[in-house]
């Protein structure tokens, strides 16, 4: 790699290059795409450095029109010869591709204005953390689960940074980019021996090192939920209420999500296909998208097809007011694109999710639980068989069992069953959403479901 390549004024540069290599070539439309990314990982195990990971690139991709045809090409090599003839490639392969008269990049007059994300503050403009900084985080994660009596061992205690810089240039006269950082720091906890043994973890994620919680809490945390644990057994079979804890309440509405984006509409894949300007979730209940939360992971200004981002209603007191669509999607439903574009490298865009944020409810958790009386509260879940055509659902799951609106016990092992449709009108929402993450969703209270142990 070229150190020439790590500033953005040359991601720039070699995304503007790309163009016009794949204009000489013969496209008639090409968008390009840059990224130089950087990582930090440190593993902790035993007090000992267990695992340590440095990597560091620029790789470059090339996505080309012709007709109706596309195509998209990548390389992490990135010379001048290199470029030429992966645009030749490129415009050979599309010539090659079926017709789809959706493809096409936006009008000029549709490209966003706002090509850098400074004021959205997703890149820490502190110094990278360095390794032995990173070590010691973990030391701290791990010293702290390992002081809570029971704890026999923590299986490990990760501290990791990321820093990621993007250009996107595209022929009809675009051209912006931005960087983002990571810092994470997570631990994983066991108590107990052989069959009886019982493990968990803690992790959190932010864009700015000041916003991370301390090592300490992470390490107590993963502790107590591993401790919580213990004894874990199979819940009894039947129907009952399920509560999703917090930790995995987002995975329901990502079933939504998926189910109200535009490719799988298109298809006529989604088990909400038919259901725009309809109940999806219950009265009162809204999911708003927000692209321009401040400091949050999945903010961008603009989307991979140059469009601006805005923050826009998905679903307004329970009714869905519309699809995720990119630009060919769009086209596909007679819709505009609500610039919900991404990519990689090596691909095209498609409708992607950024921050959703859910109503919350007026009740605590402890107070869903009471209400419950007799159910399964989730934390965690394992496996999946989800149509996404039906909605029909099925995973395993393990989490704690309620009875007289008390938890009893921890249980495994078992499996939780639904329609999804089904489980999403009835949701009622408790008030513990946590901030900073992709999804800020609250535990949620499902009715009725089907549990099967022992």
């Amino acid at each position: 790699m070229s150190s020439d390549a790590n500033t953005p004024a040359n991601l720039q540069m070699l995304a503007e290059t790309m163009i016009a290599a794949a204009r000489r070539a013969g496209a008639d439309q090409a968008d390009a795409l840059t990224v130089r990314g950087q990582s930090v990982s440190i593993d902790m195990r035993n007090r000992t450095l267990e695992h340590a990971e440095r990597a560091e690139g620029v790789e470059i991709g090339l996505r080309v029109l012709i007709g109706g045809r596309q195509a998209c090409v990548s390389t992490s090599e990135h010379s001048p010869a290199t470029i030429a003839d992966m645009a030749e490639r490129a415009v050979a392969m599309a010539k090659e591709a079926p017709v789809d008269d959706t493809l096409g990049l936006a009008d000029p007059d549709q490209l966003a204005s706002m090509r850098e994300a400074t004021s959205l503050q997703i890149a820490d403009d502190r110094p990278d953390p360095q390794p032995d900084h990173l070590q010691q985080l973990a030391l701290r994660a791990e010293a702290a689960a390992l002081d809570q009596p029971g704890i026999t061992q923590v299986e490990s205690a990760n501290a990791a940074f990321s820093r990621r810089e993007v250009w996107l240039a595209t022929s009809n006269g675009f051209s912006g980019g931005y960087g983002r950082s990571t810092h994470v720091i997570s631990a994983v906890a066991i108590t107990g021996e052989g069959l009886g043994m019982e493990r968990d973890y803690a992790a959190e994620s932010r864009i700015w090192a000041d916003d991370l919680p301390e090592p300490e809490e992470i390490g107590r945390l993963a502790a107590r939920r591993t401790l919580e644990r213990a004894g874990s057994r199979k819940p009894p079979t039947g129907a009952f209420p399920i509560l999703y804890d917090r930790r995995v309440a987002a995975s329901l509405i990502g079933h939504l999500l998926s189910a109200v984006n535009g490719a799988a509409v298109a298809r006529g894949s989604s088990w909400l296909r038919d259901a725009l300007g309809t109940a999806v979730l219950p009265k009162g209940m809204d999911l708003v998208e927000d692209p321009h939360r401040l400091r949050y992971p999945s903010s961008r200004p603009f989307d991979a097809e140059g469009l601006a981002t805005a923050k826009r209603s998905i679903v307004a007191d329970g009714i869905l007011q519309g699809w995720t669509l990119d630009l060919a999607t769009g086209r596909k439903l007679g819709m505009d694109s609500t610039a919900s574009a991404a990519r990689g490298i090596s691909s095209p865009p498609s409708p992607s999710i950024s921050n959703v944020i859910l109503t919350p409810g007026g009740q605590s958790r402890d107070q869903l639980i009471a209400d419950m009386g007799r159910g399964l509260v989730v934390t965690s879940m394992l496996g999946s068989s989800i149509n996404g055509t039906t909605g029909d659902y099925s995973r395993g799951a393990a989490g704690f069992w309620v009875e007289n609106g008390q938890i009893a016990y921890p249980v495994n092992e078992c499996t939780i069953a639904g329609n999804l449709r089904d489980m999403l009108m009835t949701l009622i929402a408790a008030n513990d959403a946590l901030p900073w993450r992709g999804s800020e969703v609250p535990s949620l209270l499902v009715e009725g479901m089907t549990v099967a142990g022992a």
